[in-house]
């Protein structure tokens, strides 16, 4: 029986250690980018949200050639795309949105809603 628990606990240990490595490498490297969504810059996203629910309306000034509003380049910015990379898009990548992510959602979009991370990741495909 001494030789099953210290199997079982070695075994552990070594699970334990290898979990340990794994999130280090994670945390390090960063192949999910996902530094972004945890470690965002105070006048991101978070700034937009807050005055919508507080009811403020800001101006909807887009910088030169972008279709985008403030609050949607932020959120592009917050998950590491720059928003003068993606200025306008092609009827091609419109049609391929509506096919990732549905026509009603892209319509939303189009109307000043913004992207979700997760529909970020599921339309990356279409730039």
């Amino acid at each position: 029986m001494k030789k099953f628990f210290t199997i079982f606990f070695v075994t552990l240990g070594v699970l334990f250690f290898v979990l340990l490595l794994v999130l280090a490498y994670l945390f390090v490297f960063d192949p999910l980018n996902l530094k972004p969504l945890f470690m965002s810059s105070p006048d991101s996203a978070s700034t937009a949200t807050t005055a919508a629910v507080e009811g403020e309306t800001t101006a909807t000034t887009t910088t030169a050639g972008s279709q985008l509003s403030p609050a949607q380049e932020a959120a592009l910015k917050s998950v590491g795309i720059a928003s003068d990379a993606v200025p306008t898009f092609t009827e091609v990548q419109l049609q391929c949105f509506e096919g990732v992510l549905g026509k009603a959602r892209v319509d939303e979009i189009k109307a000043g809603a913004i992207p979700s991370a997760t529909e970020f990741y599921k339309a990356k495909v279409c730039m």
